[in-house]
């Protein structure tokens, strides 16, 4: 009989430690509830933000490529607007007067594609300045993306380690990505 006494006795502190150490924990729940909840929520901006990055720069890569095209134009236009000059000049040291009548259209052919080289300029301008703005864009979400990375880092390094103060300095890093974020938003 004194052995079970002395084993429910060791089964009974076994029980109080067991439940220290519960309510030790339990303790801790909430704030490593919230840990994981705005983890969570950094994750997400920081998924949307890679998107959105992504997205933007795909859209510089395509308007740079338009510029391109529509500097080749513009450079065509500026070579047939050069050879149309040539050609009235030679047209116009002749001196049969049927060859001054082709001097002058080539004359107004050459305004033409005067007008249509400088078209041409301005949009690979316009196209140019797109793709600045678009790749502005992509580096604000980009930012976002990469602080938000070190955030949930510094979130999974609070939660293994159970210090608090860690998690903290996740928020603060998750509150600049989230910054980051709303910029690239703001800088459409």
């Amino acid at each position: 009989m004194p052995e079970e006494g002395i084993e429910t006795q060791e089964l009974k502190e076994k029980l109080d430690e067991s439940e220290e150490h519960a309510h030790g924990e339990k303790a801790s729940a909430p704030w490593i509830l919230w840990l994981s909840l705005s983890t969570a929520i950094i994750a997400v901006l920081a998924a949307i933000a890679s998107l959105e990055s992504g997205a933007y720069a795909n859209d510089a890569i395509v308007q740079k490529n338009d510029a391109i095209l529509h500097q080749s134009k513009a450079d065509d236009a500026w070579s047939y607007y050069q050879a149309k000059g040539i050609k009235a000049v030679v047209y116009e040291t002749q001196p049969d007067s049927k060859w001054r009548d082709a001097a002058e259209k080539e004359k107004k052919a050459q305004e033409e594609l005067r007008a249509q080289a400088e078209k041409e300029q301005d949009t690979v301008k316009e196209m140019d300045e797109k793709s600045e703005q678009s790749l502005h864009v992509h580096h604000q979400f980009a930012k976002s993306v990469t602080i938000s990375q070190v955030a949930i880092a510094l979130a999974a390094i609070a939660a293994l380690t159970r210090r608090k103060p860690v998690w903290w300095v996740s928020l603060a890093a998750g509150a600049v990505g989230a910054w980051f974020f709303v910029l690239g938003f703001l800088a459409h």
